[in-house]
């Protein structure tokens, strides 16, 4: 663990880290690292996240200042007309518009009428432009990605010459720049209604897209307060709806009605009452949706009492059969703290690694599939409509301390998030692990995965043979996995001090990195 004056931030790519750090260490403020970082991870991880994708943001600051920008893409005002479920790659799939680059706008806006930014859009795009420009050396994530997918990817067209890298070389992405640079120039706007929206509306229609100019210029990040619940003594803050954010805090408020820190670590009923509450969570997660266009959550969902009910229905020794309908994808989680301990907590995503697989024309620009999260069964929540928001997986964290940010959090991985934030903040505030630790912790992820179609529990070995043995004779279906497997996904932490010190990590699955302000990175 590294503890840094004056900033800190973390990614999950060393480049974007230190592009970030660079930001603090000339004056920036939190936001403005995580735009420069949103950037170059926009680059360097297109497995990932893209500008042709969404973000959810939660910042904080010591003046009681909270707020979450959701930087989420809408349906298409004439979408297709499904005959059933909303294809998972493909034209039909990019059936929700792309809000990132609108929401760093936004950030940027909020940070130079609360915090005193002044860095401009196109110095904070730099380091991105050079690096699609001049090229990098892909990493291992990237390779991993591209190789698991490598059977579908001929369906994709023209994505194979793009992407395609030679392992060690180089990777150059010369439209990608210049769609940085028009940005870099004309603002973030120019990606909806400027001079980038113009090519993009093109391109999407000579793909198949149901996305045309309109749809471009009706993109805008919504403003909102965070949800919050009490855990411990801290205030975890979460995304509202349509975010699974709320089911983060019901399995942590449910978890609260537990004394986990009786429990060592590596206990097999620790890692059971953990499964176990993300089961009750997630039989009530269909209730979440886009609030414009459904019935508003019960007013109790949050509710103490009821979650104190859920908890007092889990058996200690048994487990609940599953299994339940399951999300999944993948994104990137990053955050920074500045000197002044201001804090951007952030996840940016195309939905599925490499998103929809369609390449926007010559923009170099790779389109989310965000829309696959919709539904087409009419009358459900979250079926698709024009101008709609899907249910969404993305849910950063920030968790306050007297009203003072004191952790920052987040992950990859849709359904697997909240479950990996169960054990990453039952990690930080129950046993008081440093990141480091907690990240390393053994993960586990519930249900069907891209990768396994079976609706098992599968859970790192590191958790040990005589718990994993236990927790089947609980009546789980266990599938051991790797230690530190990528299928668990990426996840980072930054801790706040009262000293005005910082200290962070990123996820040992991962290459990423925690950089204090002045650039040395954190040893993780």
């Amino acid at each position: 663990m590294n503890a840094a004056k004056p900033g800190m931030v973390t990614s999950p790519h060393p480049l974007a880290s230190e592009a970030g750090a660079a930001v603090l260490a000339r004056g920036g403020t939190a936001i403005e690292a995580a735009v420069a970082i949103a950037a170059c991870l926009s680059v360097v991880m297109p497995h990932f996240c893209g500008i042709g994708g969404d973000a959810v943001w939660l910042v904080a600051d010591r003046q009681g200042r909270r707020r979450c920008f959701l930087g989420i893409g809408q349906a298409a005002e004439t979408p297709p007309a499904y005959d059933s479920a909303i294809p998972l790659r493909g034209p039909a799939s990019t059936v929700t518009s792309a809000c990132a680059v609108d929401s760093w706008g936004h950030a940027l806006a909020y940070s130079a009428d609360h915090w005193g930014g002044i860095q401009s859009f196109a110095d904070l795009l730099a380091p991105a432009v050079a690096l699609a420009r001049d090229g990098y050396v892909p990493s291992r994530s990237q390779q991993f990605w591209f190789d698991f997918r490598r059977d579908e990817i001929p369906q994709w067209e023209g994505f194979a010459d793009h992407f395609g890298a030679v392992p060690g070389a180089l990777f150059r992405q010369p439209g990608l720049a210049r769609s940085l640079s028009l940005l870099a120039e004309d603002g973030p706007r120019s990606f909806y209604d400027g001079r980038l929206a113009e090519r993009l509306a093109e391109g999407l229609a000579a793909a198949g897209s149901p996305l045309r100019a309109a749809d471009l210029a009706a993109t805008r990040t919504r403003d909102e307060n965070p949800a919050g619940l009490d855990y411990r003594g801290l205030t975890l803050l979460a995304p509202p709806a349509p975010t699974q954010g709320l089911s983060t805090l019901a399995i942590m408020g449910i978890l609260s009605n537990f004394d986990l820190a009786a429990l060592p670590p590596t206990s097999p009923l620790r890692y059971h009452l953990l499964v176990e509450a993300v089961k009750r969570v997630f039989l009530d997660r269909p209730l979440i949706a886009d609030p414009d266009f459904s019935e508003p959550l019960p007013r109790d969902f949050l509710d103490p009492r009821r979650l104190a009910a859920k908890a007092a229905a889990i058996d200690p020794e048994r487990a609940l059969p599953w299994p339940h309908p399951y999300q999944h994808g993948d994104t990137v989680y990053f955050a920074a703290t500045d000197e002044q301990g201001r804090c951007a907590s952030v996840l940016q995503s195309t939905y599925f690694d490499w998103g929809s697989g369609v390449l926007i024309a010559d923009t170099g620009i790779l389109w989310q599939n965000r829309g696959a999260a919709f539904s087409t069964v009419p009358g459900d929540r979250n079926e698709i409509k024009p101008g709609k928001r899907p249910f969404y997986t993305l849910n950063p964290g920030i968790a306050l301390k007297d009203g003072k940010p004191r952790l920052l959090y987040g992950t990859q991985g849709a359904d697997g998030q909240p479950q990996t934030l169960s054990v990453l903040l039952t990690g930080l505030i129950d046993y008081g692990m440093t990141p480091e630790e907690a990240l390393a912790q053994p993960r586990f992820l519930l249900g069907r995965t891209f990768s396994d179609s079976r609706d098992s529990l599968k859970i790192e070995a590191s958790l040990g043979e005589a718990a994993i043995r236990a927790l089947a004779a609980l009546g789980h279906e266990v599938a051991p996995l790797p230690a530190l497997s990528p299928i668990f996904g990426q996840a980072g932490a930054v801790g706040l001090t009262d000293a005005d010190s910082f200290y962070g990590a990123h996820d040992p699955r991962g290459e990423g990195k925690a950089v204090p302000s002045g650039g040395a990175p954190s040893l993780n």
